[in-house]
């Protein structure tokens, strides 16, 4: 080897990039293994047993309208953000102040990190949804919702299920 010919390689992209592309692809490897796409009425069930109907005033049809138009009922469900910050789980709750993903700076407000909200069971994913909607903007938080369920008849979200 000539004197001077090593020179350190170049990275394509920063290290900073390989590691947040490996993280999405890691996360969405293994929640598919363990997500779970819920039924209408199955979920409005296990949300009713969670407690939900009522919570902070809104009605199971509310939490049920918001699950479906974030995620399709889909636990698995990981939407990523244009500013790095994800959206996870059948709420689609956000990295950014909810939950703690790969950066170190974010409030995590919830006291979990992101990949529990991808959990079939749901029970992160509740408690975490009940601070969400202690903050003043309730489930006004959720775009989803804002947009397809606020102020409108939303009882057959609910019609047809044993509850």
């Amino acid at each position: 080897m000539e004197a001077g010919s090593w020179a350190p390689r170049r990275w394509p992209c920063p290290p900073g990039i390989v590691l947040l592309a490996l993280a999405s692809v890691l996360s969405s490897l293994l929640s598919s293994g363990q997500a779970r796409v819920y039924s209408r009425c199955e979920l409005a069930r296990v949300l009713q047993d969670f407690g939900l109907e009522g919570y902070r005033g809104y009605s199971l049809a509310d939490w049920i309208c918001l699950a479906y138009f974030a995620s399709g009922f889909n636990t698995g469900a990981v939407d990523h953000e244009a500013d790095g910050s994800t959206n996870s789980g059948i709420f689609q709750i956000n990295s950014r102040k909810w939950c703690k993903n790969l950066n170190p700076n974010v409030p995590n407000l919830c006291q979990m990190y992101c990949s529990d909200l991808l959990n079939p069971n749901l029970k992160d994913t509740v408690i975490c949804a009940m601070k969400v909607t202690q903050d003043p903007q309730g489930l006004g938080s959720w775009e989803a919702w804002r947009h397809h369920c606020q102020g409108k008849d939303l009882s057959d979200w609910v019609d047809g299920c044993e509850l």
